[in-house]
């Protein structure tokens, strides 16, 4: 059949997915048009004009949207072809300039996918080696996916034949070279039966004397078995890829779907419930992050409470030993304090004044303020990433996530602004009142104390057992120096940071 348009310039200037279904009679349709069943073949291709003119415009333009037609035949074996336009260097008509470029651009799209075959088609009476069409091919396919086709075979010099390329010997492929004699388009014009013309090339490689030992397996109608059982061949190795793929897809929509399944968008109490549902799961699945008692648990990072967890064992206690006195100046304040609190008085005694002791140490507990607020900060910063998370869920409704995300942060500010206040009335009482009972305070009972309770103590399940400063010297790395390390050492684990990380 006679239906795909021919001559001088670009003509395909859409791509044609032209779908070949074995059938027992003999019809086409088009996509844009499917109610319409073509009987007549010079429609067809008035239509495929008509329809590529409608889109590109009449003046040589161009479009990558594709024309899809289906041929049914008894005459057909069953295949999908995508015609392409041929590769343009430059523009012509309404062509933009960068016309290669977006030919190029479009060609690539089909031939990358690996489900597809490649039809390089090359003139012979042109260089192998200047074919665009195997060049492109080599691009996107190691020549397993590339058949290589030859046209014009009856329009080389006399002398010069295509025997090497045929043979699959000046540039192999794995799926090889077939030749084809095509009309020319002075047998295109004069309505030339396609019958005859199949019949002429036949006769064209039967006579010749290069193809004549080849002559069964060149000519269009083994391109069409070839391509037939090729094709068969590649679509049984690449279906299991393909079906484990779309199992895969398959699985997750069903999990996205299932939660619709009983859902009708027009009663309201469903909507009700499917509201209350999906805000019930957020309150569960906050809950489930911060207590650690999840579903899913992730095995990357820490996540929610384990974070918030190691803000107030590892992070708060770093923060409050970074707090550095020198010890010299520490000295000099104490002795200045004394010296202040006797006044005039000559300083004796082997104790030191209460104002003195009180007016030293409540200067260092004031140094806690700043710490006890980064502490807040963090876990705050930590409580709204894990409320994040959590309306993650709601990602198909985004006004109702905005919604959540937006009232339980404001009310975590709020709560934010009353511990803040709270932890600063604790800094208050402290210096309000200091307990020299306390076990930081050495006496001599307290000692005896701590010695015997030191003795009792066992290492309980992550317990934190001791954190402190460590001095590491290594004298190959660092050249005889040495490096401050904190360290947390707990029943189950040892951390170590060396700076504010």
């Amino acid at each position: 059949r006679d239906f795909l348009p021919r001559g001088s310039g670009i003509v395909t200037r859409r791509p044609l997915i032209l779908q070949l279904i074995f059938s027992k009679t003999e019809y086409a349709e088009f996509l844009h048009c499917k109610s319409k069943k073509f009987t007549d073949f010079d429609e067809v291709r008035q239509e495929i004009e008509a329809e590529t003119d409608r889109v590109t415009g009449t003046n040589k333009g161009i479009s990558p949207v594709p024309i899809n037609l289906r041929v049914y035949s008894p005459h057909v074996l069953n295949l999908t072809l995508i015609d392409l336009p041929g590769i343009t260097k430059v523009p012509v008509g309404d062509q933009p300039q960068d016309i290669e470029y977006q030919i190029k651009d479009m060609i690539l799209q089909f031939i990358s996918r690996e489900s597809s075959l490649i039809l390089a088609v090359t003139p012979a009476n042109m260089d192998l080696a200047n074919s665009d069409a195997l060049k492109m091919a080599k691009e996107v396919d190691p020549q397993v996916r590339t058949i290589g086709v030859i046209t014009k075979l009856d329009l080389m010099d006399e002398g010069t034949d295509a025997r090497d390329v045929l043979e699959n010997k000046l540039l192999p492929l794995r799926r090889g070279y077939i030749g084809v004699v095509n009309r020319s388009q002075k047998d295109i014009d004069g309505k030339k039966d396609i019958r005859a013309a199949l019949a002429a090339e036949r006769k064209f490689f039967l006579s010749h004397p290069a193809y004549r030992h080849m002559a069964d397996r060149m000519g269009t109608p083994h391109l069409q078995k070839v391509l037939n059982q090729q094709l068969t061949n590649h679509i049984r190795e690449t279906l299991p890829s393909l079906r484990s793929k779309l199992q895969s897809q398959l699985l997750s929509l069903e999990k996205e779907v299932e939660e619709f399944k009983n859902f009708r968008p027009d009663d309201p109490t469903r909507k009700t419930k499917a509201l209350l549902q999906m805000v019930q799961q957020f309150g569960v699945d906050f809950e489930k992050r911060i207590e650690g008692s999840g579903d899913q648990v992730d095995t990357l990072e820490l996540s929610g409470g384990a974070r918030i967890n190691r803000i107030f064992h590892e992070r708060f206690p770093f923060e409050l030993v970074k707090m550095e006195f020198d010890e010299k100046d520490l000295r000099r304040e104490i002795s200045y304090a004394i010296k202040n609190i006797h006044g005039v008085r000559r300083v004796t005694g082997l104790f030191t004044p209460d104002l003195a002791f009180e007016a030293i140490v409540k200067k260092q507990v004031v140094k806690l303020k700043e710490p006890c607020l980064k502490c807040v900060d963090l876990v705050i910063q930590e409580l709204i990433n894990t409320v994040r998370q959590c309306t993650s869920k709601l990602g198909s409704y985004p006004r109702l996530r905005e919604e959540t995300e937006r009232i339980v942060t404001t009310h975590i500010r709020e709560r934010e602004g009353k511990t803040k206040d709270q932890i600063l009335l604790l800094i208050d009482i402290e210096l309000s009142y200091i307990n020299t009972n306390h076990e930081d305070f050495i006496g001599f009972a307290n000692a005896q104390q701590r010695n015997t309770q030191a003795n009792k103590k066992r290492a309980i399940p992550n317990q934190v057992i001791r954190r402190g400063w460590l001095t590491i010297n290594n004298i190959s790395i660092m050249k005889g120096g040495s490096k401050e390390y904190w360290f947390v050492l707990t029943a189950e684990s040892l951390s170590w940071y060396k700076d504010e990380e």
